[in-house]
């Protein structure tokens, strides 16, 4: 079984000033860990028809940057899921990014083993041309160019967007989407609705007192294949998305099964500032 989850939750950090009258609020750099557990899909069930009994696991996360520096990020997702006979299946996705402040340019690295995964790491880099077309420069597995097309986003930039939606009460954004992940070729076509704002300390507030005071949107991303025409999404990311870039406790559905993964860690960093 292939366990994957898109780059992008690794980058839920800027806010675009340009799409709203609000001043954005800044970037904040910060070390997160998420503690993972079985979710509540409709129907928990594996690709072989087995029901997983029970899910552990962590998402460690670091994002530190600013828009005149760029954005570096690391991540790593280990999951286990315990199966009413035989082996846990386990997953260990690893990641390192950096994307640039103008979203012109996305350098990554990622190493994903699990049962369905090929094994071997995948870095290059991905450039946006004046004209707006964008081409992937893979270094591994092998020395590759792939023409991606226009319009489209990088995770830094896609989430700039759903925030500037969000701010101006927009509740569906569709886009195209490039992380790295998977072959390092595929796009994502995702399709993003963002509930209403809200402020107070709900459930992540709760433990975090930083967060009680900042606004939020209730946003869930569908990820689809986007050579898979008509299919349904691979997996739908569900989160509070905070307006200072922190994603609260997260649901992954895989459509046969969910995860839940549950702030319990939240520090902190330096943000850089920018030069007047």
């Amino acid at each position: 079984m292939k366990l994957t989850l898109s780059l992008a939750l690794v980058a839920f950090a800027s806010v675009s000033g340009a799409a709203s009258a609000d001043i954005a609020m800044p970037l904040a750099s910060h070390r997160a860990a998420y503690e993972i557990s079985l979710g509540d899909a409709a129907s928990t069930t594996m690709p072989n028809g087995e029901t997983p009994v029970a899910a552990s696991g962590l998402i460690a996360y670091e994002f530190r940057g600013s828009a005149c520096e760029g954005y570096a990020s690391t991540f790593r997702q280990l999951t286990e899921l315990q199966r009413g006979e035989g082996d846990p299946i386990a997953s260990d996705i690893r990641a390192v990014t950096f994307e640039d402040g103008d979203a012109r340019s996305l350098k990554f690295e990622i190493d994903t083993r699990n049962p369905g995964a090929s094994g071997q790491p995948i870095s290059g880099s991905a450039v946006r041309a004046e004209s707006g077309a964008t081409a992937v420069e893979l270094a591994k597995p092998a020395k590759e160019r792939v023409d991606i097309g226009n319009d489209i986003l990088f995770p830094t930039q896609h989430i700039e967007r759903i925030i500037a939606m969000a701010k101006r009460s927009v509740r569906t954004m569709e886009a195209r989407v490039y992380d790295g992940s998977d072959s390092g070729k595929k796009v994502f076509a995702t399709l993003t609705v963002i509930g209403k704002e809200t402020t107070g300390p709900g459930a992540d507030g709760e433990k975090f007192q930083a967060l009680s005071k900042v606004r939020r949107w209730p946003v869930s991303v569908s990820y689809f294949d986007e050579s898979a025409k008509d299919a349904a999404p691979e997996y739908v990311l569900s989160f509070d998305l905070y307006e200072n870039g922190v994603s609260g406790t997260l649901k992954l559905n895989y459509g046969t099964f969910a995860l839940k993964a549950t702030l319990s860690k939240l520090e902190w960093l330096p943000t850089p500032a920018c030069a007047k």
